[in-house]
């Protein structure tokens, strides 16, 4: 084998998981199990072997070659008196199939690994994405992002909706006659998508100090004229395919520091977008926005022990998973036509607090396709 040469993958791939919550799997069958199943795909056809409850339904649904029963396959390796373990039902159809070597998930349980190990089979994991070609969205999926996108861009639309029925008294939000909080705020959201069939987990609605952490959920009291991060990532429960969008707002008036904060964002996210294209290096991206943030004056770094500035990613795949390939950060990599990523460059200072905005493109050869559309305001009066 030259210097050059990819290893040779086996022919054979195996996953072993609930298809609901993993991504390739529900990728590779179209076929939603909330227990773990087994999927096989041995020279390009493929197999699910599933018990007893799933077994007729997977034989409408799943989109494979084949629907093999779990309880007829231990009937035929195991004794009346004796169940056969799971591994033992995966090494035999994997004979039958003459396969020797598999391709595993990175996430592949260990007792199965171990188990295939005793039953003389070698594996060998693959980092993610397991199958390369879910980098490449179809028009069935950009249309199915698209779709999650709208109903989100809606929801956050309900949310600034609230802020402006919103009264501002001793400095707090108050809201239909009591104190308007995040929780409050995140579940008009969150209802909003419930009755769109999308689910929002984690939603995130941090105002002020909160905020400067960009993960913080968000929690209590919302304040005046201080800025309020809205970070919507749903799930359509329709199409299983995710949203992503971030909108930073201040009820109130905003002072000079936070309205030049909030541009500087507003101008990098809008300069990386136009720079997006197929062939072009997301580090490059990245970078650039970390160059225009120095440039104005915004530095990132520890003050007093806390991360300040711009310290995260640019942004990342999105599609069956909230986060996949590819990145658009500090690690080189290319981005190709057909991906869909999102942009979302923030500033977080203590004592001035957080901005981020964020929205999803479509990356073609010769630039890129915006799928998010959502107000960018900054005050709401």
């Amino acid at each position: 084998m030259s210097k050059t040469a990819k290893p040779r993958l086996p022919q054979t791939r195996l996953m072993v998981a609930a298809s609901e919550t993993d991504a390739n799997l529900y990728w590779a069958t179209k076929f939603l199990a909330p227990d773990p199943i087994v999927f096989i795909e041995h020279r390009k056809k493929r197999y699910l072997i599933l018990n007893d409850l799933e077994v007729d339904r997977g034989r409408k649904e799943a989109e494979v070659d084949k629907v093999l029963s779990y309880s007829e396959i231990e009937k035929r390796i195991a004794p009346k008196a004796k169940r056969a373990t799971m591994s033992e039902v995966i090494a035999h159809v994997l004979r039958d199939l003459g396969a020797k070597e598999i391709a595993v998930p990175s996430n592949f349980p260990l007792a199965f690994a171990l188990g295939l190990k005793k039953q003389r089979f070698k594996t060998q994991a693959l980092p993610d994405p397991f199958y390369a070609d879910r980098v490449l969205k179809t028009k069935e999926e950009k249309a199915a992002i698209k779709r999650s996108l709208r109903f989100t861009s809606e929801a956050i639309q309900k949310a600034y909706q609230v802020l402006g029925e919103a009264k501002i008294k001793n400095g707090y939000l108050y809201w239909r006659g009591a104190k308007l909080t995040s929780e409050i705020l995140r579940g008009v959201i969150n209802v909003y998508l419930m009755e769109k069939n999308c689910l929002g987990l984690g939603t995130i609605v941090a105002g002020g100090e909160q905020a400067v952490d960009p993960h913080c959920r968000g929690f209590g009291p919302l304040k005046a004229h201080q800025t309020i991060v809205m970070d919507v990532f749903p799930r359509s429960m329709d199409t299983q395919y995710y949203a992503d969008m971030t909108r930073t707002v201040v009820k109130g008036k905003a002072s000079d520091a936070v309205r030049k904060q909030w541009n500087t964002v507003k101008e990098a996210q809008e300069g990386a977008i136009k720079k997006i294209k197929a062939g072009v290096n997301g580090m490059a991206i990245h970078q650039w926005i970390h160059d225009y943030f120095e440039a104005r004056g915004y530095k990132t770094g520890l003050v007093k022990g806390r991360m300040q500035g711009f310290f995260h990613g640019t942004g990342h795949g999105l599609g069956l998973d909230i986060h996949e390939a590819p990145r658009v950060s500090k690690i080189s990599e290319i981005l190709q036509a057909g991906t869909v990523v999102t942009v979302e460059p923030g500033l977080y200072y203590s004592g001035l607090g957080g901005v981020r905005i964020e929205d999803v493109v479509y990356v073609k050869k010769g630039g890129c396709e915006v799928l998010s559309h959502c107000p960018k305001v900054l005050e709401i009066s």
